[in-house]
């Protein structure tokens, strides 16, 4: 409920003032070859994160998981999230995953939090070649806040979380033990030993931070994926006929990237419509403009990803209704 409550009051400030026919206009006039484009190239980046998992995540003997299963977890998993609320599908590709293969829920969804520790951190140093170049205005703020300020706290937050990862990963017995004396002294015995069974799965799913041949490959996915995903902003600025700097997309996408991270409906609208508004009034886009832009990029990449993602669910011969059942499953 409150995820709605937040896209409704973003989406009722972002269109309060809008001139339809100034947003109408520039639809029309936008480059249709140009969107298509950016549209390939943004789907194109599940793909890139369904190798990436490849790369990262190892089933209970060790071995190289199959493409085809973790691209179903992946499409159905970011499908999830556009139609269930609270990032429902996070948890539905850790499930996915682990009805699929070899590999325990837990494990998977640990492998997905590295993921996202990952990105916070790639996607952070992106941003801050944006707000390091000539063309960023040097006050720029966001609730009061320097963007500075928000990109450096972020990144030590990211590397805080990696860091800490990093050294569970490379000594699990010692945290496992403690957990296992705490969680005996203070819960009943099947409750302890669930927690215990959980933790094992988390840890299981850090491996790939002490495996040193895997690790960089995982970091060159990462950085690739972004990249790739920030063109696809830049192609949509050229379909919209906006006049911003390249950086920008690099600026637009971490903020589109943290602004979705606060509570908010399926799909992330209103959220995302409000973010591109606030990220291009940077860059001197005006508000009509950037509604357009913003309006056209979401509901086009919105579409494919949804679409593949229910087509892998159906060949799973998994219901929509069973979605929600993901989050207690991770919790065995």
């Amino acid at each position: 409920m409150a995820g709605v409550l937040v896209a409704a009051g973003l989406l009722a400030w972002v269109l309060h003032d809008i001139r339809w026919a100034e947003v109408s206009g520039h639809v029309a006039r936008a480059d249709w070859g140009f969107l298509g484009l950016a549209v390939m190239v943004a789907t194109s980046t599940f793909l890139i994160r369904t190798w990436r998992w490849q790369l990262m995540l190892r089933g209970a003997d060790g071995g190289r998981l199959p493409f085809a299963p973790l691209w179903r977890a992946v499409a159905a998993g970011f499908m999830a999230n556009n139609l269930l609320p609270a990032r429902a599908g996070e948890f539905a590709r850790a499930w996915i995953a682990g009805r699929q293969l070899p590999v325990r829920v837990s494990t998977a969804l640990a492998s997905i939090a590295v993921e996202r520790a990952l990105d916070g951190l790639v996607v952070t140093g992106l941003m801050a070649i944006a707000l390091a170049t000539p063309s960023f205005p040097a006050n720029a703020r966001v609730g009061g806040v320097a963007l500075h300020s928000v990109a450096t706290s972020l990144a030590v937050l990211f590397g805080g979380v990696l860091v800490l990862a990093v050294v569970v990963a490379t000594r699990p017995a010692p945290w496992l033990a403690a957990l296992r004396k705490v969680s005996h002294g203070l819960l009943p015995g099947h409750w302890a030993d669930r927690v215990t069974r959980i933790a094992e799965g988390l840890v299981a799913g850090l491996a790939v931070l002490r495996a040193p041949g895997r690790l960089p490959g995982v970091i060159g996915w990462s950085v690739a994926l972004w990249v790739v995903n920030a063109a696809s902003f830049g192609l949509c600025f050229k379909a919209f006929h906006l006049d911003v700097p390249p950086e920008a997309a690099l600026l637009l996408q971490g903020l589109i990237a943290f602004g979705v991270a606060i509570p908010a409906a399926p799909g992330f609208f209103g959220v995302f419509e409000a973010v591109a508004t606030v990220a291009l009034g940077f860059y001197g886009v005006a508000k009509d403009h950037a509604v357009s832009y913003a309006v056209a990029y979401h509901v086009t990449t919105f579409v494919p990803i949804t679409l593949l993602g229910l087509i892998a669910l159906s060949r799973l011969q998994v219901r929509f209704g069973d979605l929600r059942a993901a989050r207690a499953e991770a919790s065995e």
